[in-house]
């Protein structure tokens, strides 16, 4: 896991090594153990170093392979590096251990179908002086980021957006459809926006090729079809159950590969009580745990440790808790605001930073259950597509799920921000619109894994975690694991809940009350609820004079929401008001004026 940055001029230019620099300083905290540069002239890369697999200087990146005329940065982890290397070494001589080696050799070995044969989760760019040209992927699911941005005539890019900015030049405008996307669905903006024009992302599962002379084309290489294979329609709920204890258990398995040890992320839900059960059916013993809570309030509580507590108890994990007070959270909720590579209005945000500082004291990689609600139908606003026809899947997962509706856009914002057209409808009807996903599920289900989950928890876990060097983890979106769940039938997923196979997984492996508690968020009450100091901390972003000048919401509108700060609420439970206040809050951190 690291942090990479990098430019390409073309036509002959020369490519500014002092703005790599300035973004490869700005990923130091993804980075902390090693800082590296490479330019042949029209490329200069830059790379910040977590050391987890071959931690000696052999390991080190940019990675140049002079013989084979490439060089790489890499921000991951190939899971499957031992099986790559065993097939490689048939052909080539390594000079180190490292999955980045793998990933220069399977390069020359296979061209741009490198990405069919890895394994993990990457944002990886390859310069090819053979072929004078700079390939870049990003795996499957979105894990690792990838943002780029054109600057006079060159191409930047970096590990977030913040990296970007520090190297200078940045059209720094607002996105009006990003904004809309962000107003819609609770500050997710899908790639390849983001919430300005300047700055684009990669999406997940895609590679980029660009030439010397600036040209580009993409790809996209993997894609589950959402429809049922022929062969397993006879398989019952427990041959489901049984394939997804085998998938889930391969995937784990997979996830531990470090030269250091892993960790896991434990909420005391289903999902990360599982891969605790998993690992320790794989042999590890002991294993390291982590939960967080907070002071609750007289209308909820704020921790979730006797859950968690009894599943470290009975699988001998050596667990442990972290509280955080109303003092602590506010000082987080800051710090985090400035760690976020993009706008995030999650409740739970503040909450992963915390929680990323204190496990990175104890462990650098940490396994997580993040992805299993997205890919199992775990969520209240996918059950009302469990009983509707094809036809209806967008209606009704915009009724769900969307925040606010196109027509009160113009009540929100200012005119100059204000889209003319229903952006954010457009973009899912076109998504639901693709060839298979045979039910109304599997259409909502292939939007929210592929389109919007990558922003928004995965995007979120990633960034909160790598602001204090640590490497998590999701085998739950282990690629195997996604397309099996893709092809299991709606009715195993929603019924019950939502998650039913996996509950009856969870059934053969964990305590009855932790598999029947019901579902439950990350718990930050007094956030979510907007107590003090909460407030006070919204209206000085809020009322700021960079607020006052942008002039991006409607006061009124602004006024509405402070009059009942707690009483306004999206249809998946957050506070609209803080999502306004976020955007500010960020923009203002980040020195963005426009």
């Amino acid at each position: 896991m690291c942090g990479i940055a990098g430019e390409i001029a073309f036509r002959g230019s020369r490519a500014e090594t002092k703005a790599v620099a300035a973004m490869t300083a700005a990923l130091a905290s993804r980075g902390p153990d090693g800082d590296g540069r490479w330019t042949n002239g029209w490329v200069s890369l830059g790379h910040r170093r977590l050391s987890v697999i071959d931690l000696s200087a052999a390991g080190a990146q940019p990675m140049v392979d002079k013989e084979l005329g490439l060089a790489v940065v890499f921000n991951g982890c190939i899971f499957n590096h031992h099986e790559l290397r065993c097939e490689l070494e048939r052909r080539y001589t390594f000079t180190s251990t490292s999955d980045t080696e793998v990933i220069l050799k399977a390069y020359d070995r296979w061209g741009e179908n490198f990405v069919d044969h890895v394994v993990g989760m990457f944002a990886v760019a390859v310069v090819d002086e053979r072929l004078r040209r700079v390939v870049f992927a990003r795996d499957r699911l979105g894990i690792k980021p990838l943002y780029t941005a054109r600057v006079d005539g060159r191409l930047r890019f970096a590990s977030t957006l913040p990296a970007l900015l520090a190297g200078g030049g940045i059209d720094q405008t607002l996105d009006a459809s990003a904004l809309h996307h962000f107003l819609t669905w609770h500050t997710i903006v899908p790639a390849p926006r983001t919430i300005l024009q300047g700055v684009e992302k990669l999406p997940a599962a895609t590679i980029r090729v660009v030439d010397f002379d600036g040209s580009q084309r993409d790809r996209v290489y993997w894609q589950p079809d959402y429809v049922r294979d022929p062969d397993l329609a006879g398989w019952s709920l427990n041959d489901w159950s049984e394939a997804l204890h085998h998938s889930l258990l391969t995937a784990v398995q997979r996830q531990m590969v470090s030269d250091i040890p892993v960790g896991v992320l434990l909420s005391g839900g289903l999902d990360s009580s599982l891969l605790v059960a998993l690992l320790s059916e794989a042999g590890q013993h002991t294993v390291s745990t982590f939960s967080i809570g907070f002071d609750g309030t007289r209308r909820e509580p704020g921790d979730e440790f006797e859950q968690s507590d009894l599943v470290a108890q009975i699988f001998g994990a050596d667990h442990h808790r972290l509280h955080v007070g109303i003092d602590d959270l506010v000082a987080g909720v800051d710090c985090s605001v400035q760690a976020m590579t993009e706008p995030m209005g999650s409740h739970d945000v503040a909450a992963f930073y915390l929680l990323s500082k204190s496990v990175s004291e104890h462990v650098k990689v940490v396994q997580t259950g993040q992805g299993a609600d997205e890919i199992f139908a775990g969520y209240a606003y996918h059950q009302p597509a469990a009983t509707v026809h094809r036809g209806l899947a967008l209606e009704t997962f915009i009724k769900a799920f969307a925040d606010r509706d196109h027509a009160v856009m113009s009540q929100v914002l200012e005119p100059d921000y204000c889209c003319d057209e229903d952006s954010s409808r457009n973009l899912l009807a076109a998504c639901m619109a693709l060839p298979g996903a045979e039910t109304a599920l599997d259409a909502v289900l292939r939007l929210d894994t592929h389109l919007l989950m990558v922003d928004d928890p995965v995007k979120r876990l990633d960034s909160m975690t790598m602001a204090w060097g640590l490497e998590a983890r999701v085998p739950f979106l282990d690629q195997d694991l996604v397309a099996l769940a893709a092809a299991c039938p709606p009715e195993f997923k929603a019924a019950h809940g939502g998650k039913w196979v996996l509950k009856a997984l969870g059934r053969r492996l964990l305590p009855s009350a932790i598999v029947n508690r019901p579902k439950r968020y990350f718990p930050v009450p007094a956030l979510r609820l907007m107590e003090e100091p909460f407030l006070t901390m919204v209206k000085d972003a809020l009322y700021a004079p960079e607020a006052k000048r942008r002039k991006l919401y409607r006061p009124e509108y602004i006024e509405t929401l402070l009059s009942d700060p707690s009483g306004n609420f999206t249809p998946v439970n957050a506070n609209a008001l803080w999502q306004l206040a976020i955007l500010e809050m960020w923009l203002q951190q980040h020195g963005i004026s426009a």
